[in-house]
């Protein structure tokens, strides 16, 4: 690499990114959401998870004057600006003021009511307007304005951006606030590319068979794992993991990739999901991707387990239907119980083992150690 070889890349890159910027009043901003010219995407609305302290606490920033990070929005082609980077803030405001939409039933939602802090202690209770002239808990018009007046600078990716340019940027600006997963971030960078791929894949982690067998701790629930795993499915067999790379920028690049897939290939795909899941369920358990001892199935799920069996069996699907049904269950019984004692295996997973080696080296081995 040299100077040159870097300048050349940055002048392309920099194309790619068109951006424009000025500071508006939270007032204006929500005037601009309520006309329907700031838009935030339902799918994305969905992930706005602040609790209650966190949502005072912003409040209570405003009320003191204290600066707030730049929001970053995506201008469309009709000109309407598409929320990409600051979701928590926005929606605190409008659901304050009374404004902040249900995505499913368009209905608004209750406006907040605050909670006290340390410093104004006297919030607690107090929400954006009076019920009636008697009653103290409404913000009096000097405070409205505190809050409509506080002003957030908008960064603006102008509809000449490349079109992966949004992409980029809400993964790398998504901090702050209630840090969301990587699969969080990468859940709303398919809502951006396709909704209705991101519905689907969704629709996936609901199987019966998938759901029983990928069992997941409550947190891992929360920040939305089993979509990372089914994404993880269907991007090994399509999208063959390069070495080297990053697994969550493997990850990454595989969504983009399997969000343009079209509805045949879907279809194929979700066929391969649904014997693969439902056959593991149906002639091992619902404990398959959980260590085997040499007697049962102990401890949590287990990514290696997933990964070398998942995949395994799923790359074999031919070969494996063509055994008779009790024969195949003794089979697959055997090679999944097998897998733990296996010296490939074992020194390819585990918590010591990097994402990167146990990609690179497992999931070609499982395809042929899962060959009937």
């Amino acid at each position: 690499m040299t100077v040159e070889a870097l300048r050349t890349e940055l002048k392309s890159a920099r194309h790619k990114v068109v951006t424009d910027g000025y500071d508006m009043s939270l007032g204006e901003v929500a005037s601009m959401y309520k006309n329907g010219e700031l838009e935030i995407d339902p799918n994305y609305q969905r992930l706005y998870r602040w609790d209650e302290s966190q949502r005072t606490r912003f409040i209570e920033s405003l009320l003191l004057g204290i600066p707030i990070p730049p929001i970053f929005v995506f201008q469309r082609e009709s000109g309407v600006w598409e929320l990409i980077d600051g979701l928590q803030r926005i929606s605190t405001v409008l659901q304050l003021m009374g404004d902040l939409r249900d995505p499913d039933t368009g209905t608004r939602f209750a406006p907040l009511i605050l909670g006290g802090t340390n410093l104004l202690p006297s919030l607690s209770g107090m929400r954006w307007a009076k019920s009636n002239d008697d009653d103290p808990n409404g913000f009096d018009i000097a405070l409205q304005l505190e809050i409509k007046r506080a002003r957030v600078r908008v960064e603006i990716l102008r509809k000449e951006s490349d079109e992966n340019a949004k992409f980029e940027l809400f993964q790398r600006l998504n901090t702050g606030g209630t840090k969301l997963s990587e699969q969080e971030v990468r859940n709303s960078v398919l809502v951006m590319l396709n909704t209705a791929f991101f519905d689907w894949l969704l629709e996936l982690t609901r199987h019966p068979s998938f759901a029983a067998t990928v069992q997941l701790t409550d947190t891992q629930t929360k920040q939305q794992v089993a979509i990372e795993i089914a994404l993880r499915f269907m991007a090994y067999r399509l999208h063959p993991y390069s070495r080297g790379l990053d697994v969550n920028e493997y990850l990454d690049i595989a969504a983009r990739y399997l969000a343009k897939l079209d509805a045949p290939a879907l279809a194929t795909e979700q066929s391969h999901f649904d014997w693969t899941f439902r056959t593991l369920q149906a002639d091992i358990s619902d404990d398959v991707f959980r260590r085997w001892d040499g007697a049962r199935h102990l401890g949590p799920f287990s990514i290696s387990a997933f990964d070398a069996i998942a995949h395994g069996v799923a790359s074999n699907r031919a070969g494996i239907e063509l055994l008779p049904p009790h024969e195949r269950r003794t089979w697959l019984r055997e090679k999944v119980h097998g897998l733990w004692q296996d010296p490939v295996f074992q020194d390819n997973s585990g918590s010591g083992v990097r994402g990167t080696t146990r990609m690179t080296n497992l999931l070609p081995y499982a395809a042929t150690y899962f060959r009937p």
